[in-house]
């Protein structure tokens, strides 16, 4: 379908509304809010939000596998459906979308950028000269900067400064922390959205913007690990004194367990998902074991199974324990390890299966809890859901001032010659 066609019947446009995109493995979630900017610049969740909800968009997911793209075609139709959803809540149409990030094997660095003052006071040209020196020193081993925050500043050696304009020394230094991706398959991830005729305005990581939806800014300040857990993959997020200092992301989730299943029944995997969900858990009861379930054998239109609850229950602990082992180990073996120690808050569609909260808090020897996105005016109920705290957090971002990479005017000075967004624009359009 040529552009023009496709903007022939849009409806309309409404200024101050931002488009927000999570294309995760199972599903893929469209919100279009409407941001008072004049009422909510660097407000955090729970605090009440500067504007609403004009509309949402939720599709199944099609053509991504464990958070990477595979089926461009695929991926784009499900984004076309998902957003063209939420424009007809809104009554209005989107160009531009700030999207979630958590392909590309996730990678935390954290490191220190400085200028020299001279005894005169930093400026915001100062500050803006920092992040693109930081921009830069992430960049260099050829992967993908999505993300860029400052942990804290420094002036003549002196910490504890939260705004460093206007003040005098000789020289300004920051500790700033990077999350970066692989290439190709942040390329491929960008590549499906603008197949669907959207440009990408910004990129957030992904496990950042689920925790800033499902914990409080005490919360944050006080330390905390946000662990996400998707249909395919599951993203760690860890904050000290309010900073987001490290993230990072393993290959698993509520869809292993989904499959298990299926393979283990010889059953459709939509009836498997139906089984996890409606009888899955990490424990089982004595009463269990006399409850049979009946099911469809894949394949045979006539034949049907029968399997009693416990044993469901049984292959849900044998996969979520194995899980919960590699998140345990993934969290020791971090460079932050002995800061990991605070408790931890389980988001994301798969957190909600019956039993894992407290594996998860048997397993780390941690206080743990299920974290549901704080609401937003105008969300529909259903929405307010772990499932759906990556897409959620995203609106949040908006009002974070360190939050991901955006094509705004005010970071164009980053670059010095067009955005870091213009940019990957660039590098999408030459890549196909």
């Amino acid at each position: 379908m040529e552009r023009s066609m496709l903007r022939s019947r849009k409806i309309g446009r409404r200024d101050g509304a931002a488009a927000l995109i999570d294309v995760g493995t199972s599903k893929v979630s469209t919100l279009i809010v409407e941001l008072d900017r004049h009422g909510g610049e660097g407000a955090s969740a729970p605090f009440r939000f500067p504007g609403r909800v004009l509309g949402f968009g939720y599709q199944r997911s099609r053509g991504v596998k464990a958070g990477l793209v595979v089926d461009l075609e695929e991926a784009e139709q499900a984004i076309r459906a998902s957003v063209a959803q939420a424009e007809r809540m809104a009554g209005i149409n989107v160009k531009d979308v700030v999207v979630s990030v958590t392909c590309g094997r996730l990678k935390s660095r954290t490191f220190k950028a400085k200028v020299a003052l001279d005894g005169r006071a930093a400026s915001q040209d100062d500050i803006a000269r920092i992040l693109s020196s930081g921009r830069r020193h992430a960049e260099r081993d050829g992967r993908a900067i999505v993300h860029l925050n400052r942990i804290g500043w420094r002036i003549d050696g002196a910490g504890g400064f939260e705004h460093v304009a206007g003040i005098k020394g000789d020289v300004l230094e920051a500790d700033l922390h990077a999350v970066t991706a692989d290439e190709p398959p942040l390329r491929n991830l960008l590549h499906a959205i603008e197949r669907a005729f959207l440009d990408v305005s910004g990129m957030v990581a992904g496990p950042f913007a689920s925790a800033i939806a499902a914990t409080s800014p005490e919360e944050r300040r006080l330390g905390v690990t946000v662990v996400d857990i998707g249909g395919g993959t599951t993203t760690i997020a860890m904050f000290v004194d309010g900073h987001f200092i490290h993230t990072d992301a393993l290959a698993i989730g509520g869809g292993h367990i989904t499959y298990d299943i299926a393979r283990a029944l010889g059953t459709p995997v939509t009836e498997a998902e139906r089984i996890k969900t409606l009888y899955g858990g990490v424990f089982a009861a004595a009463s269990d074991e006399h409850e049979a379930i009946s099911y469809p054998i894949a394949g045979e239109d006539e034949l049907s199974g029968s399997v009693s609850k416990a044993e469901i229950r049984r292959l849900v602990r044998s996969r979520a324990e194995h899980q919960v082992a590699l998140l345990r180990d993934r969290l020791a073996a971090g460079p932050l390890a002995k800061l990991a120690e605070a408790r931890v808050v389980l988001t994301g569609g798969a957190c909600q299966l019956s039993g894992l909260c407290d594996l998860v808090a048997n397993t780390l020897g941690r206080p743990v809890r299920i974290g549901r996105p704080y609401p937003l005016p105008g969300l529909p109920a259903t929405v307010s859901n772990p499932a759906f705290s990556t897409v959620v957090g995203l609106a949040y971002s908006l009002l974070e001032p360190d939050a991901g990479v955006r094509s705004f005017e005010e970071r164009d000075v980053l670059t010095g010659t067009g955005s870091y967004l213009e940019r990957v624009g660039q590098w999408v359009r030459q890549s196909f």
